[in-house]
């Protein structure tokens, strides 16, 4: 999926921003996000909120476009149509050294990490009858793997894989965003889908409330292995009773959800999202519920892959964290 570039706004005024006579001009940045049913949106629709309260003060006006996820916003970030990107890290990880995905495109020298946020767990859902209730039984069924673009597509094929499941034996590797999983699921045109994300989403509560669903648990040896030969992965959990028809704990694994930018944004525009987020810090883990357990220790040091930029370090040594 193509980056949703700057915004006819951004476009029009460039990033000279806006002047007015006494005001202070305003320099626009663009977060990369994922699909609106996705809690991506929702961190980087929460960060611009913070941002864009204090803009008298620090100068800046923020914007967080839907984009396709995680490897279109590490792609645009690259090429200079985003400023920022939320990205599961292990896609961060490729993206800096040059491996998976993005081998051929080599290393990003330039990539630099920001913060980590919530936990992104790796989740199988799929209808009660279509006889599906381990992983191995994904196979020969019609699975939407995720958009193009997506983390949450990468990491699936990367699951698949481990368990000995080609795409091509699936009965149909469906290609919908997040925001299209749900409805197929339950107009019976997909199996199964598999998603990342942190919980609750509102795509994966559609799908429980609008028809008979069960959790796959993604676990096992496969599993196992994925989690201890990586540095970006780790064990993680779907607490039981999160979704209508869940009552047991889903046992899985996952990456963490990251801001990175890179060294060539200002140091001034990643000092003010840095503030702007743990000057709030209360308020935004109101935002989702998915925020609800962060810590300002883990946000700067778990899932931080790329070397931190600057103006992130600037404000974490006048906090006293480093």
């Amino acid at each position: 999926m193509t980056i949703i570039p700057r915004i006819a706004a951004i476009a029009g005024f460039g990033l000279m921003g806006l002047t007015a006579p006494g005001a202070q001009a305003q320099e626009f940045i663009a977060i990369g996000t994922a699909g609106q049913t996705g809690v991506y949106y929702v961190v980087g629709q929460s960060l611009c909120q913070l941002v864009n309260r204090e803009s008298a003060e620090n100068g800046f006006k923020c914007t967080a476009p839907a984009t396709g996820g995680s490897i279109a916003n590490l792609n645009g970030i690259r090429a200079g149509d985003l400023d920022f990107g939320i990205v599961q890290s292990d896609w961060q990880f490729h993206a800096l050294n040059g491996t998976s995905t993005f081998a051929d495109s080599g290393p990003n020298e330039e990539l630099r990490s920001v913060l980590s946020a919530h936990a992104d767990v790796v989740t199988i859902l799929a209808r009660v009858d279509a006889d599906i209730e381990t992983m191995q039984d994904l196979r020969g069924k019609r699975v939407n793997i995720g958009n193009p673009g997506s983390g949450s597509r990468a990491t699936a094929e990367v699951l698949l894989d481990a368990i000995g499941i080609k795409v091509s034996e699936l009965a149909l590797a469906s290609e919908l965003k997040s925001a299209e999983q749900s409805a197929a699921l339950c107009d019976n045109k997909v199996d199964a889908i598999m998603f990342s994300a942190g919980h609750p989403v509102g795509n994966i509560t559609e799908a429980t409330v609008s028809c008979d669903t069960v959790f796959l648990q993604v676990d096992g040896p496969e599993v196992d292995k994925l989690v201890d030969e990586t540095v970006f992965y780790s064990k993680a959990t779907i607490p039981a009773g999160l979704y209508k028809g869940q009552p047991d704990e889903i046992q899985s694994y996952g990456p963490l959800a990251t801001l990175v930018t890179s060294a060539n944004t200002s140091d001034d525009a990643v000092y003010a999202v840095v503030k702007a987020l743990f000057d709030n810090f209360d308020r935004f883990k109101g935002l989702h519920p998915a925020f609800a357990n962060l810590k300002e220790e883990d946000m700067i040091s778990n899932g931080i892959i790329a070397p931190l930029h600057e103006g992130a370090i600037r404000y974490y040594k006048e906090r006293g964290w480093m």
